[in-house]
């Protein structure tokens, strides 16, 4: 039996053994866990290394710039030499720790990361809490992330990249990017918004008691208090009072006695009433008073005007054409720019090329960043401190040899981001159509009153300008470099947001092939002088006396504003449109006249001062009364934009042109002739220059819309401007036995007005351009007025009506009438 007992239990043993065996492997492990010896010595260990960290954390903040070179250049220099070179506090390790936690990662934000483990290391050494770790954890957590978004918000979207961009870290910038793309600046929204939740749940916050007066509570940090001192804070749960007496302030907050606010304001309750009580009788009284004061009896024409309105509506300038529809964007080709797209690997090597050709000329930078646009590409640098901006700038043609572009244009610095821009070519560039550029938004929604879309900026933007606030432009560029399709551009945008009501267009084209295709719109949008065959202006001579023609347009609109108290066209049309203004007066609605010239040098040359003196009086005064100005040359000399011209023309459109004196000519300053050609234009506007992606528009495009606008009813004729007979008419021609029935009303009207003005006698006599202008024709031949003297009004040679009577009585002995 003991030897069975033996061999049974010897059979057994065993397999208790190996069970024994594997749960101790397990046990093992975890009692070395457990162990206190384990704990004293991670404690340690955490608390250790929370003061190396923060060491080197604190030592990044002032040698950190030093120590990045050293720590990116680690791989190809040993450990030794790199640890000599440098400058962290606690050496190299305390370089690269630091390098990672602030600059690559966290930021500033890293400093929250020490106190994390020196509290949890004094827990395992001590055994007590100095704080709540896990609230002091939640709220690092938090913090840190708000504190990354935020100042890489900041870094990144407001100041740019500076010498202190590094307190975002890595993560604070990319989490600034995303949240720039998905919100923009309504980030700002979504950090308060952030932090008020979080304070609400962190500190327990259930209401705002801000309006209300109550004992004022000590403000306590309860959310970072450990369990002993929540235990141990006293509250009235813990009083021995009765029962009647406690109150619940936390759960059922109980209203405070009205009898404090009476005993601190004991004068204040007693006024108000008073004053609620006596305000209604006080107001009763006022009430007929303010009535008369403030309403100011109406005008008669105020009245007529009203009673006119109800009866008729408003007047309806597009009423002659209310059927009329503008072109459809169908009409405009599109084209697909998928395509067309940089790519990364272009984009870090002109990168690495700029970077080596400055390093090359010892000009160091701290931060690059590159904002691709449909032509070219923005590369922004921020040098080192010190660096002068000079020594960037000179480096234009090194830059360009670099990199084998066409151009490099370099904006030092670039306004209002204290960052140096270094424009370069893309290699295969985006066409910008038309089309893409008035289906936006933000030509389709615009409330301008002459929306013209020019073009793409480096953003990808599209720029829809004010013509009616610029006032003018001026517009030069080479031969081929795209100025007669940036023309065609301004004109296809106005046909696209206005009635030919509101818009009139005298084109002037010496070229005479670059406008023709606009011939077929000529009853809905274009103007031109009476008796004139053709509507494009072709002819010099033309030109010249359709310019002192929009002279006397431009004399003739500010009577009418001053007739009518108006001081500018959009006022007076108002007023024309409220039927406040009696079209038997001469009164009519005025539209906007835009005057297209393709090409001053050849006008310049041909006819000089009798060209530049018109277009510098429009320039000068036409603003107002919406006549407004678009010139282009392609020679851009002091002689063909004269000094007169220029300081009337504000904003400038330059495209590419061939020197440099050329691009201060036209823009005060280089960068046009870096300019890479079609459609890539300047264009300055005030102080700031901008640069753009012209949008192109192919002939055909122009002909389907004209055609389209051509094919509806239009008007009876073209836009009649005052007629201007020039030098070569004259009194010589005129044979007063054939004498106006007018002529004797029109020579009192011109006495007794002392002005020898056609416009004058058509308003108040109510004639035509024509009639008006053969009846000034027999005033001067009679010796009534005297001769033309350009767009000013003649001299009247017969001061009152006595010289008058007997002027006319020799006339009529001579004549026989």
């Amino acid at each position: 039996m003991a030897e069975n007992t033996y061999k049974s239990n010897n059979f057994k043993k065993p397999e208790k053994e190996k069970k024994s065996k594997s749960k101790s492997g397990s046990r093992f492990n975890l009692e070395f866990f457990k162990d206190p010896r384990f704990h004293l010595a991670s404690g340690f260990f955490l608390l250790i290394l929370s003061l190396f960290l923060f060491t080197a954390f604190l030592s990044y903040l002032f040698t950190g710039k030093a120590d990045q070179s050293v720590v990116e250049g680690l791989a190809d220099s040993g450990l030794l030499e790199s640890g000599k070179e440098a400058d962290n506090w606690l050496g190299l390790y305390g370089a690269i720790t630091s390098h990672y936690f602030v600059f690559k990662w966290f930021g500033i934000s890293a400093f929250f990361i020490p106190p994390l483990l020196f509290l949890l290391g004094f827990r395992l050494v001590f055994k007590r809490e100095l704080l709540s770790f896990y609230n002091v954890f939640i709220l690092s957590v938090f913090a840190g992330l708000w504190l990354c978004l935020l100042l890489g918000y900041l870094t990144h979207s407001i100041a740019g990249a500076t010498e202190i961009s590094f307190l975002s870290g890595g993560l604070g910038y990319e989490l600034a990017y995303l949240a720039d793309s998905l919100l923009g600046w309504g980030t700002f929204l979504f950090l308060v918004l952030s932090l008020f939740i979080f304070i609400i749940y962190f500190f327990n916050v259930t209401s705002i008691n801000a309006f209300t007066v109550r004992d004022p509570k000590p403000m306590g940090n309860d959310a970072l208090m450990t369990e002993e001192e929540r235990n141990s804070k006293y509250s009235d749960e813990r009083d021995n009072w009765p029962e009647l007496a406690t109150t619940e302030p936390v759960a059922v907050p109980v209203p405070e006695p009205k009898a404090p606010e009476l005993v601190a304001e004991p004068v204040k309750p007693a006024t108000e009433l008073k004053l609620d009580v006596e305000a209604p009788k006080r107001d009763k009284e006022k009430k007929p008073e303010p009535s008369f004061v403030i309403e100011e009896p109406k005008s008669d024409t105020d009245q007529l005007a009203e009673q006119l309105v109800e009866q008729q509506g408003f007047y309806d300038p597009a009423l002659d054409l209310k059927n009329y529809k503008f072109p459809p964007l169908e009409l405009l080709n599109e084209y697909d720019t998928a395509k067309v797209q940089v790519t990364q690997e272009e984009l870090n090597q002109n990168k690495d090329k700029i970077i080596a050709t400055l390093v090359n000329f010892k000009i160091g930078i701290q931060s690059i960043k590159a904002t691709i646009g449909p032509t070219v590409t923005l590369y922004e640098i921020v040098p080192d401190a010190g660096i002068k901006i000079s020594r960037i700038k000179n480096l234009e043609d090194d830059i360009a040899l670099s990199l084998s572009a066409l151009g490099i244009r370099i904006i030092a610095p670039i306004p209002g981001k204290g960052t140096i821009g270094i424009e370069v070519p893309n290699k295969n560039r985006e066409m910008v159509g038309i089309r893409s550029v008035l289906s936006t938004v933000a030509f389709q929604k615009t409330e301008k009153e002459l929306p013209v879309a020019l073009g793409k900026t480096i953003s990808n933007e599209v720029l829809v300008i004010d013509l009616a606030k610029m006032p003018h432009l001026l517009v030069a560029g080479a031969t081929g470099q795209g100025k007669s399709v940036g023309l065609n551009v301004i004109l296809t945008s106005l046909l696209y947001k206005r009635h030919p009501s509101q818009l009139k267009f005298v084109l002037v084209d010496p070229k005479k092939v670059e406008m023709s295709l606009f011939s077929k719109i000529e009853r809905h949008y274009l103007a031109k002088l009476p008796n004139s065959e053709e509507a494009i202006i072709t002819d010099t001579k033309k030109v010249v006396n359709t310019l002192n023609s929009l002279c006397i347009e431009m004399e003739n609109r500010y009577e009418m504003l001053k007739e009518a108290g108006a001081k500018n066209l959009k006022e007076y049309n108002a007023k024309f449109i409220a039927r406040k203004l009696n079209p038997k007066e001469g009164h009519r609605f005025l539209p906007y006249v835009i005057l297209v010239v393709d090409e001053l040098a050849d006008l310049m040359m041909t006819a000089g001062k009798e060209v530049e003196t018109p277009i510098a009086r429009l320039a000068q005064l036409a603003r107002a009364i919406g006549i407004h100005l678009v010139v282009a040359t392609q020679r851009p000399s002091v002689n063909v934009i004269t000094g007169v011209i220029k300081a009337n023309f504000p904003a400038r459109l330059s495209f590419r042109v061939t020197s440099k004196i050329d691009s201060r000519t036209i823009l005060d300053t280089g960068g046009a002739d870096q300019l890479v050609g079609m459609g890539d234009m300047l264009l300055s506007a005030g102080s700031d220059i901008i640069r753009l992606q012209s949008p192109f528009v192919d002939t055909p495009e122009i002909e389907r819309v004209c055609e389209y606008i051509g094919s509806q009813r239009g008007y009876e004729s073209a836009y009649l401007l005052p007629e201007y007979e020039g030098d070569e008419g004259g009194p010589a021609d005129v044979d007063l036995s054939e004498r106006d029935a007018l002529f004797e009303e029109a020579a009192k009207l011109i006495v007794a007005h002392q002005q020898g003005s056609t416009s004058l006698i058509q308003r108040k006599l109510k004639l035509g351009y024509n009639r008006a202008g053969r009846l000034i024709d027999q005033l001067e031949a009679a010796g009534i007025v005297g001769p033309f003297e350009g767009s000013k009004a003649r001299e009247v040679l017969v001061k009152d009506e006595l010289s008058l009577e007997q002027l006319l009585s020799a006339l009529n002995e001579k004549h026989g009438q």
